[in-house]
């Protein structure tokens, strides 16, 4: 008591308080009731304004706790000289770390702020009570460091026997001997069967997450709710269903720190964060074959590889990614033979299908890039290798089809039944609820009343959907399966017709092909092709000239060899266009169009126009003579003019000493005196005149 001044009641008083965990501030009530307490004993010791400083419940006093809001509010307020002392209900309060401590008692002692506890009232200025301080605080670091220690030791030792007790995946219970083991609920049990039998069909994790998505099945998530993990069902996310895949516990392992804590410095302090996950086999603790398992090791393997392979954002050399609608058949397969590179596919022409596979290289490093080459002819050779191999086992592949479509309709049937027993259940309950109740308690028997009339309701709307999905998948038809075996005898056929979807032949493309590899040379591609089964297969041919898989069509190529001798691009531009014909791209033609074509295949150009060889057009025909289209058109009906078309479809051609014949002549100089053309055999000529 002596250690308090008139000049420390000048200024206020701090109440500093501290948790360490929320579950601490949620729990340890006790605690926090005796440290807001010492605002009675400030005011027994003088001080009329007193400061309560609580931010830091839930914050560690360690040296890798982040930071303390409150602390740091308590420093500046020590160091604006406004505290007159620090009241904390024991040392390891105000910190757990030697750095911390050693700060305050130097601003303390700098701007003359005394520190208490229950018991004491200190003087940082003061030797003796310096001394104390430093002991305190020194082994209030000591105890921290012991208190963890014992812990952690504990923990591991727990866990090193495989009875450290964590929050369970779905599809695992504790028993009563506290071991982990499946789900008495058949339903569980048989969604996460689902979850790993459709992850192995699919080969990826985000179409199994929007398969279940599309079919509407709910799986059970545990949640804490109210203090209790409580199991909540909705549709899985897709981070979910990664997480379960990436699990080792479905495997039957035990697994204790995957994820190691590390401690790194930020802006001065020590930042505690979980590090990477390793692998299973890496952990602190790892023990095979702990508990029953919903799939062996070697599946869990497997699947962990597969959904590695379908990050294509992570740039790893094994990424596949998943099959997707893209014109590009062997994207993901192939590889440079001269730098070991994923090729990458980029799609180019009109619509943006034609695929382009091309080996960046050291471009990255302001390099050059090693090959590119169009994939539509490649795709084509490869296609065929593949359509040999599989072609004589269609039939087979048929029957597995089969199998499937009736595998994938019992897995559905499955989940409803499930469910709608379920909302049975909970309909029962809930009625025995309400009927239970007394009637005359309106305030209770409505309640109860509503949520039994909601359980009734999601009862029939599962009982709905079951009976739906029974009449729809029902066993298959003999027209359906005679579908099914017709596409296995003629594989081929449906291969190469246009409804057969993309992504369907990526994926038989993956099950047959584990890798491409590609080299380059002067005047060819060279193919090695590593089939599954480890056979390596070499293709050779050339390198497709740049636009060879967008040729132009043969029939046009006709047209415009014909042509080019008489006529200019426009015009042989005309006729294509009037012939239906299109650019290997399916452009309309046009001059330019007609001229790059003329070069490409070396076709000269106008060599004679038709009137150097006495050939006149139908336009300059008719100005030739003087009349009109008609007339012209009425004399080359009679056979008077000799009509001549290098085409179907291009300009007329007629002969100028046709027109300049005698008895042409005579005929148009008749018709410009009388106004009437007279041809043998014109009918016009022989009907009476309407008008006199």
């Amino acid at each position: 008591m002596s250690n308090i001044e008139a000049r420390h009641l000048s200024r206020c008083a701090v109440v500093y308080l501290r948790q360490s965990t929320m579950v601490q501030v949620r729990n340890n009530l006790e605690s926090q009731r005796l440290q807001y307490a010492l605002v009675d004993r400030a005011k027994a010791l003088g001080f009329s304004r007193i400061e309560v400083i609580d931010t830091d419940l839930g914050f560690s006093g360690g040296a890798a706790s982040g930071g303390r809001p409150g602390f740091e509010h308590l420093v500046s307020l020590v160091a604006l000289d406004q505290v007159g002392i620090i009241l904390s209900r024991e040392v390891s309060r105000l910190s757990r770390n030697d750095s911390d401590w050693c700060r305050l008692l130097d601003i303390c002692r700098a701007f003359g702020t005394l520190i208490g506890d229950d018991d004491h009232v200190y003087d940082p200025s003061e030797l003796d009570d310096q001394l104390i301080l430093g002991i305190k605080g020194t082994l209030s670091v000591v105890e921290l460091g012991i208190l963890k220690l014992r812990m952690q030791q504990g923990k591991e030792l727990c866990a090193s026997r495989g009875k450290l007790r964590f929050r369970l995946p779905s599809g695992y219970v504790y028993n009563l001997d506290g071991h982990p083991v499946k789900d008495p609920d058949q339903r569980t049990r048989e969604l996460v069967d689902l979850v790993f039998r459709k992850f192995r069909e699919l080969q990826n994790g985000r179409q199994l997450f929007m398969w279940f998505h599309d079919e509407g099945i709910e799986m059970p998530v545990k949640q804490y709710a109210g203090g209790k993990l409580r199991v909540r069902w909705r549709k899985p996310t897709c981070l979910f269903l990664a997480d379960m895949i990436k699990s080792p516990f479905y495997a039957g392992a035990y697994v204790y720190g995957r994820r190691p804590v590390e401690t790194t410095v930020r802006d001065g302090n020590l930042i505690k964060r979980v590090g990477r996950l390793r692998c299973a086999e890496e952990s602190r603790v790892f023990i095979r074959d702990h508990h029953e398992a919903y799939l062996s090791w070697e599946e869990y393997e497997e699947n962990v590889a597969t959904l590695k392979k379908n990050a294509p954002r992570k740039q790893t050399s094994d990424a596949l990614t998943s099959a997707r609608k893209g014109a590009g058949l062997l994207v993901g397969l192939l590889r440079c033979g001269h730098c070991g590179r994923k090729l990458h596919v980029n799609y180019w022409g009109r619509t943006g299908t034609s695929p382009r596979y091309v080996c960046t290289g050291a471009h990255a490093d302001a390099g050059d890039g090693c090959m590119g080459f169009a994939g539509t002819l490649v795709e084509k050779a490869l296609q065929e290798q593949i359509l040999e191999v599989v072609s004589p086992l269609g039939i087979d592949a048929s029957l597995v089809a089969r199998e499937r479509v009736c595998d994938a309709a019992k897995d559905r049937l499955s989940v409803l039944t499930r469910r709608a027993q379920q909302l049975q259940y909970e309909a029962k309950r809930a009625f025995e609820q309400y009927d239970e109740a007394d009637p005359k308690n309106r305030l209770v028997a409505a309640e109860l009343e509503r949520r039994w009339n909601d359980k009734l309701a999601d009862e029939q709307e599962a009982e709905s959907k079951l009976a739906e999905a029974t009449t729809q998948n029902a066993e298959l038809d003999a027209p359906t399966l005679e579908r099914l075996a017709y596409l296995g005898e003629h594989f081929m056929t449906a291969w190469e017709s246009p409804d057969c979807p993309n992504d369907v032949k990526k994926k038989i493309i993956r099950l047959l092909i584990e890798e491409i590899v590609v080299n380059r040379n002067e005047c060819e591609l060279v193919f090695i092709v590593h089939w599954v089964g480890g056979v390596h297969t070499r293709v050779r041919f050339e390198r497709p000239a740049p636009g060879s898989h967008v040729k132009t069509s043969q029939d046009a190529m006709d047209i415009i060899r014909a042509l080019a001798p008489r006529y200019e691009d426009s015009v042989i531009a005309g006729v294509l266009n009037r012939n239906g014909q299109t650019t290997g791209m399916g452009n309309k033609w046009n001059r330019a169009r007609v001229t790059a074509a003329r070069r490409r295949h070396d076709i000269k150009p106008t060599l004679q126009s038709p009137e150097s060889l006495g050939l006149l057009s139908l336009q300059k025909a008719v100005v030739y003579c003087g009349v009109s289209r008609q007339t012209v058109h009425k004399l080359i009906r009679a056979g008077l003019l000799r009509n001549e078309q290098t085409i179907p479809l291009a300009p007329l051609e007629i002969r100028q000493d046709d027109i300049d014949s005698p008895k042409v002549q005579s005929l148009l100089r008749n018709l410009k005196e009388t106004g009437t053309l007279s041809l043998a055999g014109d009918t016009a000529i022989l009907q009476p005149s309407l008008f006199q």
